[in-house]
């Protein structure tokens, strides 16, 4: 499938979503019952190596630039097990604390870390997950990271009803004042238990819905990151290192490569990081549809997508860039301050 296909495919996923279309679909439905059953499969067969407990990162990152006066930076997580951080077994080994404690070293304020997202949660629980992160309205975040898009792929979920679902959460979070930054969907072709063909199958049917969540993410106001094959040919490359005991989630360095990517974005949207904003030749960065910059995101993982202009003789423009990662600080959360 060219460039062009995967930008009209990506485009009309998004407009669906966008006016309530029905199912355009991923992949055959066969095909993608067999992927299903695969990776349910692979589910069971990893189960025996790791345990459901997800760390609780929750609380204040970077007490040292405590300011009095001066309240600390809320950012929130959402989504599914890998916003979660299923998979390590140390709270700052999570990527909300990573990307809290980057934040808080970048901005020199300290990061109070919140997480609502759920171990196996589709994008039709992003409604729940923004009135959890809304409920104090007095304490809007002022970022949220939404992780989702790999449960519905693996359950069939059609991509319109996903994207419709994802946009609707960007826009509440948006209209409540919290600035928001998607990872997109990851490529299930990555996970070491599924073969040939269907690793094929999951990554077409991975980097077509992440296109669609693109541009449904930057038509509401928000910022995406591609986290594609997790970031890297590094864990093709090294899937020992990279993924965890399950084969399946990430490990500690593999979450710690993906936050390296996320955090520029989360940055520039507080606007915190140094780097310009204008596209960058030599770094292949530039305006385009958002169709297009979209399906070059979701080839190329840690690419962010932003919106730009407000539209054109193609529809709306986004500008793509590709934004240096830096090591990021670990650190374990320190106890929450009550507030008054």
């Amino acid at each position: 499938m060219t460039g062009m296909s995967r930008a009209r495919v990506a485009r009309r996923i998004a407009a669906g979503a966008a006016y309530g279309g029905g199912g355009i679909g991923l992949a055959g439905a066969a095909a993608m019952g067999l992927l299903l059953a695969e990776v349910q499969l692979a589910r069971r067969h990893v189960g025996n190596g790791t345990t459901q407990h997800v760390p609780n990162a929750e609380g204040r990152y970077g007490h040292g630039y405590d300011t009095p006066g001066e309240p600390p930076l809320r950012l929130t997580m959402l989504g599914d097990s890998t916003a979660a951080g299923q998979g390590v077994h140390r709270a700052g080994q999570t990527p909300g604390a990573l990307l809290a404690s980057g934040l808080a070293a970048v901005a020199e304020r300290p990061v109070e870390l919140r997480n609502v997202a759920l171990p196996g949660a589709r994008s039709d629980d992003l409604d729940r997950q923004v009135s959890l992160a809304l409920a104090d309205g007095a304490r809007v975040p002022d970022i949220c990271v939404i992780m989702i898009g790999a449960n519905d792929v693996t359950n069939r979920v059609p991509p319109t009803r996903s994207v419709r679902c994802l946009s609707a959460a960007v826009r509440r979070l948006r209209t409540a004042g919290a600035e928001v930054v998607v990872g997109t969907c990851p490529d299930l072709g990555t996970i070491e238990p599924v073969q040939q063909p269907l690793r094929w199958l999951a990554r077409r049917a991975s980097r077509q819905l992440a296109a669609a969540q693109t541009i449904g993410v930057v038509e509401q106001g928000g910022r995406t990151v591609s986290l594609g094959d997790l970031l890297g040919p590094e864990f093709a490359e090294n899937p020992r290192e990279l993924f965890g005991p399950d084969h399946y989630h990430p490990s500690a360095e593999g979450y710690a490569t993906a936050a390296m990517a996320v955090l520029p974005t989360l940055c520039a949207a507080l606007g915190l990081w140094p780097e310009e904003e204008r596209p960058d030749v030599t770094r292949r960065e530039g305006f385009l549809p958002v169709a297009k910059a979209a399906v070059e995101a979701a080839s190329e993982a840690g690419t962010e997508v932003a919106a730009a202009m407000p539209t054109g003789p193609r529809g709306p423009w986004a500008l793509l860039k590709r934004r240096r990662r830096r090591r990021l600080p670990v650190s374990e959360p320190e106890a929450a301050t009550p507030s008054g």
